[in-house]
């Protein structure tokens, strides 16, 4: 399987962030990408800055109607890729965070809520999203199982483990994450060693599309430091893109290989379950 993944900067505009994610998608494809992996909330600025009602306007049902995942399902429909498409979902009175995992045919396999809701300054999105109610997901698509989390999931080991569990064989993280407006603090670094730990320790690759530039949105700033990355089974980075440069990456695994050296590893055939549950509560009780 050949992964690719996009980054790009964002307007406020749905309509020209939609023509770049498709030029780019294209683009990946013609490099031979199976699978192309575009940023989280791609269609407008990352509005979590703030918390105003007014940005609820922007969640619409994932539904038929919806013309951004309509566009991007005849995109993977003609070009034969799949593609993992982050929107702002409504669902009658609740909002998600979600992504449509969309196969090479065109249709629509599911949709995963994000789990994990960050609350802090700058991303402030416990405002606008339920946690959510999906569940971790993995899709049996045309080029292969392929499990996605979102941003803020990519932290937590139990969800790539989770995932891995349920028979994925490659991990995908849509993702805006910048500057820290509090702090001062720069993740870019530990934002990566702690996927490729993922990768090594799930023995899979991992795939993570970021944004670029600098959005405001109200009286704050983010700066969102791109350096989307593919890492390959081991935790090594195999292709990087620059902090502040529109990139399109790609990257290829046999995925019966990786399979066989899973087995031979025996990651999975040691595991004790019955030791971890510590793991089932909030306090290791």
């Amino acid at each position: 399987m050949s992964f690719g993944v996009v980054q790009f900067a964002c307007s406020d505009d749905v309509a020209e962030n939609l023509a770049t994610a498709t030029r780019l998608v294209r683009e990946a494809a013609g490099q031979g990408a199976d699978v192309v992996l575009v940023q989280e909330l791609f269609e407008g600025l990352y509005f979590c800055q703030e918390e105003r009602a007014e940005h609820f306007a922007r969640a619409r049902p994932l539904d038929a109607a919806h013309p951004t995942l309509n566009a991007m399902q005849d995109l993977a429909r003609e070009l034969g890729v799949v593609l993992p498409v982050s929107l702002f979902e409504r669902a009658n009175q609740a909002y998600y965070n979600s992504l449509v995992m969309v196969d090479a045919d065109g249709s629509a396999l599911g949709v995963y809520r994000k789990s994990h809701i960050p609350d802090g300054p700058g991303y402030e999105e416990k405002f606008y999203f339920r946690p959510g109610d999906s569940g971790f997901k993995v899709w049996p698509t045309r080029f292969g199982r392929l499990g996605v989390g979102i941003c803020w999931d990519q932290w937590f080991p139990e969800a790539a483990r989770a995932m891995a569990l349920m028979g994925a064989e490659a991990l995908l993280y849509p993702t805006a994450i910048g500057s820290e407006p509090a702090t001062g603090y720069e993740s870019k670094d530990h934002w990566q060693t702690v996927m490729r730990g993922h990768a090594g320790a799930n023995l899979m690759p991992i795939m993570a599309a970021n944004r670029i530039g600098v959005e405001r949105v109200g009286p704050g700033e983010l700066t969102f430091y791109g350096s989307s990355f593919i890492a390959g089974p081991h935790g090594e980075i195999l292709a990087e893109a620059g902090r502040d440069e529109e990139a399109v990456m790609t990257a290829s695994f046999d995925l019966d290989a990786l399979a066989a050296e899973r087995a031979a590893w025996g990651l999975f055939r040691d595991r004790r379950p019955e030791l971890y549950g510590a793991l089932a509560g909030a306090d290791g009780r």
